[in-house]
């Protein structure tokens, strides 16, 4: 394989390990075994700390492809737990209001779903990476500063049940490129007249790219004495 001249990789990023965790530490081991000390190494793609799941990593030219590879659909199973909500819509943030649940059924959360499906607006999570004035709305939103955040236009293809056990539900999205699937548990919740907060996120696919085809972190020394000559 030819990394400088640009290679696409395939990974299942940790749990509380950033993209750029990720990024940098495939780059270090990849810079020593080519001994050289720049190469151009990017993601297409962000995932949270607290999410884990399918990463596409390019190298040297291919970098190029980052845009496109970005627009490619992708695919969340996502746990929401009902009934409660946190500032950042996931387990970032501690618990800060509890709703009722007891009016929630199965059919009530199959048929609000389906109100999610085609194009959607969403406003997205003031603890994310979307920029306002310049800078990203979480070092606003991690100093207590508020910030106003503007709808986005997005489209979920599907979204399924997979599980239901109060007060937890599991599902399934495949969605465009800019859905944040802890404002999606937001929305859910609300719709539901209750709460919800995200509590496990998973990316099984990127275009045609599933999880079966990805390297995991521990695994980046032994794939390179493969493939590096």
């Amino acid at each position: 394989m030819d990394f400088a001249a640009g290679e696409i990789v395939f990974f299942d990023k940790p749990l509380r390990w950033t993209s750029f965790d990720l990024v940098n530490k495939f780059r270090y081991k990849l810079s020593r075994k080519l001994n050289v000390k720049k190469l151009k190494v990017g993601h297409a793609g962000t995932l949270d700390p607290l999410a884990t799941g399918v990463m596409i990593l390019c190298t040297g030219g291919a970098t190029k492809q980052i845009e496109e590879l970005q627009y490619r659909t992708k695919e969340y199973v996502a746990t929401i737990q009902l009934g409660a909500t946190t500032p950042s819509f996931d387990l970032e943030k501690e618990v800060d209001a509890l709703y009722p649940t007891e009016h929630i059924t199965e059919e009530l959360v199959n048929e609000t779903l389906q109100h999610f499906t085609g194009e959607i607006q969403q406003i997205p999570p003031a603890f994310s990476a979307v920029k306002v004035n310049g800078r990203r709305a979480y070092k606003y939103a991690r100093k207590g500063r508020e910030v106003e955040m503007k709808p986005k236009t997005l489209v979920i293809d599907e979204i399924q049940l997979l599980e239901y056990a109060m007060p937890t539900i599991k599902i399934r999205v495949v969605c465009s490129k800019g859905t944040y699937i802890r404002a999606l548990a937001r929305d859910i919740g609300i719709a539901l007249e209750s709460g919800a907060h995200l509590i496990a996120l998973q990316r099984t696919r990127i275009g045609e790219v599933t999880l079966d085809m990805c390297l995991q972190a521990d695994e980046i020394d032994s794939f390179l004495e493969k493939v590096i000559i």
